[in-house]
């Protein structure tokens, strides 16, 4: 709700309109009668800035409906998905012979259903029941109630997608049977109940509903561990031939937490300079949430060696958790720079390129008619470079349209994870990073706006991220520790 609360806070600081009168300022509107009070607050409204309130209001309160309606069709797509592996485990359970077996594995169940249910409640209650176990600063201890956060989730994931392979094996089967009725009624001789067709659909269907927690497993206990270099040789428009060849390692969406822990972003930094970079960059998002070692995480990326330095920017994750002052801080005092709506002109062999940094960029500030236009990336256009190419860190991806009309050669962002699930079908890819943004992961380009025969065109790298948020899991979108060589375009 952090970002509803943004928006209603931005409603506040528009304040009145023209011709409308502040309920502090002992204008009209206090001192006048209720009809004074009415008719200003009406020409207020309809005035050109009352409209812009009242569209922004009535898309904001649009938006806040809209996830009261999304999250409650979640709760209700999670119980009827949990309803149905429940009466299946209970009735196969009911099934069994030894009425001792039958009492302790109902009595099993019903600890395990309130047990996730606790767990998936978890982040509704401030994890508190997370916490039960200690809250020691050493994330590599074992905690119980952690432990079952964990399988709640992996649980959610792999019943969700088992629960759709099932029925999809179940309505083969109905169209099978179905079929062979209809082959025994026009009179051929195959048709009817088949005892070994009935077995194939029971087996297919134990597989079925098996394999995504098979999958989600290994996402978890190894996909999402297995760190991947990508080396990229990225096109940038305006590039000097001096700074041709020059090394970017890009990290980005750590996640410090219970599945990130210290030693594996030591590892990830390891790996980083072992690629001798000219400059490393981190693209945001170094915790969760509130209460996750920030200075902890901060303290291992200032293990990066690179001779331009180490530099960064901010995720919408520092701005849940309220630091996006102490990241800056830490960063300063570890010999890094966080780059908050900044830049700077770094010179490498005689070249100089400007680097700028933003805050997550909102993707409401580009909502077309229901926003002003042009607020994503506002406060660094007075910033932007045309004497030398410009590298912008941006955790949003989606501010790459904008960066391209500001004539910004260059952006690195993170944010997506890659969808941390990719299935392939056929020769396209199905990612949940798809909902939020065009841009999942890799290389994009898009033409440059300052350019006027459009022959120059702006370079966006999204990185996939080392850590996960939501679900512990990579399955098909391992993480990525990235080396970009700049070539001219």
């Amino acid at each position: 709700m952090g970002f509803d609360l943004q928006i209603l806070h931005q409603l506040r600081a528009m304040g009145p309109g023209p011709g409308q009168g502040d309920v502090n300022s002992g204008g009209a509107a206090v001192c006048g009668a209720p009809g004074i009070r009415t008719e200003s607050y009406r020409r207020a409204f309809f005035s050109s800035r009352g409209i812009k309130q009242r569209n922004l209001y009535i898309w904001s309160i649009a938006l806040i409906l809209s996830r009261v309606v999304f999250f409650a069709l979640f709760l209700l797509v999670v119980y009827a998905v949990q309803r149905f592996w429940f009466l299946r485990a209970w009735a196969w359970i009911g099934s069994l012979s030894n009425s001792n077996w039958r009492f302790g594995l109902h009595a099993g169940l019903i600890a395990l259903a309130v047990g996730l249910l606790a767990a998936l409640l978890d982040p509704l209650l401030g994890h508190g029941i997370s916490r039960l176990g200690g809250n020691s600063p050493n994330l590599d201890n074992f905690n119980l109630f952690k432990s079952l956060a964990t399988f709640a989730r992996l649980w959610l994931v792999a019943s969700f997608f088992g629960f759709l392979a099932v029925e999809s094996v179940g309505a083969i089967e109905s169209v099978t049977n179905f079929a062979a009725r209809l082959l025994l009624h026009s009179g051929g001789g195959a048709g009817g109940f088949s005892a070994s067709r009935r077995s194939f659909f029971r087996y297919a269907s134990v597989l079925a509903g098996g394999f995504p927690l098979l999958a989600a497993t290994y996402g978890f206990a190894a996909g999402r561990l297995r760190y991947r270099i990508e080396r990229v040789d990225v096109p940038v428009a305006n590039l000097p031939p001096e700074l041709e060849g020059l090394r970017i390692a890009q990290l980005s969406d750590i996640h410090i937490g219970d599945y990130m822990p210290p030693h594996e972003i030591a590892r990830a930094v390891d790996m980083a300079n072992a690629l001798r970079p000219d400059i490393s960059l981190v693209t945001g998002d170094f915790v969760s949430g509130e209460g996750d070692p920030l200075e902890v995480c901060i303290g291992e990326l200032s293990r990066l060696r690179a001779p331009l330095g180490v530099w960064g920017c901010n995720g919408n994750h520092e701005i849940y958790a309220g630091v996006e002052e102490d990241a800056e801080r830490l960063f300063r005092e570890k010999g890094m720079r966080l780059l908050r709506a900044a830049g700077a002109v770094v010179e490498h062999n005689g070249g100089r390129f400007n680097l700028l940094g933003v805050d997550y960029q909102r993707d409401h500030m580009t909502g077309g008619e229901r926003t002003e236009p042009g607020l994503m990336l506002r406060e660094i256009e007075p910033l932007i470079r045309r004497d030398m190419p410009n590298i912008l860190l941006s955790h949003n991806p989606n501010s790459f349209h904008r960066a391209a009309e500001l004539g910004i050669e260059l952006s690195l962002a993170g944010h997506t994870h890659g969808g941390q699930v990719k299935v392939e079908i056929v020769d396209h890819s199905v990612s949940p990073a798809r909902l939020i943004s065009p841009f999942v992961a890799g290389l994009y380009r898009l033409p440059m706006a300052t350019d006027g025969n459009g022959s120059q065109k702006a370079a966006l790298y999204v990185n996939r991220g080392l850590g996960t948020i939501g679900f512990p899991v990579r399955i098909g979108v391992p993480p990525e520790i990235t080396l970009l060589t700049l070539r001219r375009a």
